[in-house]
């Protein structure tokens, strides 16, 4: 099944360190497995726009749709058994230490 983990940061998380950041390396060891898709950063909130179309008409808000401490910061989208497995994988990810990081199961289209 696939699943689509949402990379936060978090101000109660450990302090970041680009020495412990290991990214690279979890992306190889799914890679070697098979069970990575795709990822990638994202910009900062300052840069999203949020969409929504009521009543036929599109608006728009500068910024993320919802406002918190924790914000995304990328994402990764893996192949994993089971929702244990993928739970597994997001605690390997160095910002799980850093920030959080959301696990959320895809439903494939068709």
């Amino acid at each position: 099944m696939r699943y689509l983990l949402l990379i936060c940061d978090d101000p109660t998380g450990e302090p970041y360190d680009a020495d412990g950041d290991d990214a690279g390396a979890w992306v190889e060891r799914l890679q070697a497995t098979g069970s990575y898709v795709l990822g990638d950063r994202v910009r900062p909130e300052d840069d999203a726009v949020s969409v929504r179309v009521r009543g036929g008409q599109c608006t728009t808000t500068a910024g993320p749709v919802t406002r918190g401490s924790e914000r995304v910061v990328g994402f990764d989208v893996i192949d994993a058994a089971d929702l244990d497995s993928a739970v597994a994988a997001a605690a390997a990810h160095p910002m799980a230490r850093f920030g959080a990081v959301e696990v959320r199961p895809v439903w494939p289209w068709g």
